[in-house]
């Protein structure tokens, strides 16, 4: 790894040429959800409620409907190339026995849908910089979900074969009904009208 720490902050002083996707997983005293994105250390800032709730949500909701060939998987790092190792917030992946328990991380190819729920401090990230690296990596499905005035609104994506680049189709404010990657039906208002009753 060949990275020194510097005494004064603790900080990780990256090696030359940036990190690796292997550094994720050796390098001390990172932040929960780090990502590598093109050679360098992304922290995550504290997540809003509405992030929260949606990630739940979403997660629940697709492990309730996913065939059983598929797995999902809330903030979980995939590979994407030796300097890119981003955390989509929930993931959608082929299952085989190739995958363990003691797994870190999966390769992007096992990867059917990618799901980034944005945050005020990631909106660059989410709406550009992550889903150009998805689509290069050839993940078929992409959706992006936003706090529009308090209700989560769904931006979904596919790859054009002709193209290797995500195009729109779909924008789902109330219910998302989609056929691929496989049938879902969700009612999108439960994510913020839904909440936990008092003890």
């Amino acid at each position: 790894m060949g990275a020194l720490m510097n005494p004064e902050h603790s900080w990780p002083i990256p090696p030359p040429g940036g990190w690796t996707a292997d550094d994720l997983d050796t390098l001390p005293h990172l932040p929960p959800h780090t990502e590598l994105i093109d050679g360098s250390l992304i922290f995550v800032s504290p997540q809003t409620r509405f992030h929260s709730e949606t990630v739940d949500h979403l997660t629940w909701e697709l492990r309730s409907r996913v065939p059983e060939s598929l797995g999902v998987l809330r903030e979980f790092t995939i590979d994407i190339d030796r300097h890119n190792r981003p955390e989509p917030d929930v993931i959608v992946f082929r299952e085989d026995d190739s995958h363990g328990l003691e797994q870190t991380r999966l390769p992007a190819e096992s990867v059917l849908l990618a799901i980034e729920v944005v945050s005020p401090e990631s909106v660059d990230r989410d709406r550009e910089t992550k889903p150009a690296k998805y689509a290069r990596a050839a993940i078929p499905h992409f959706w992006r979900v936003e706090n529009v005035d308090g209700r989560a609104v769904v931006y979904v994506y596919e790859i054009d074969p002709a193209t290797g680049k995500y195009v729109a189709t779909g924008i789902f404010h109330d219910r998302l009904r989609v056929s691929v990657p496989f049938p879902i039906d969700l009612d999108l208002a439960e994510i913020t009208t839904r909440r936990p009753r008092p003890a």
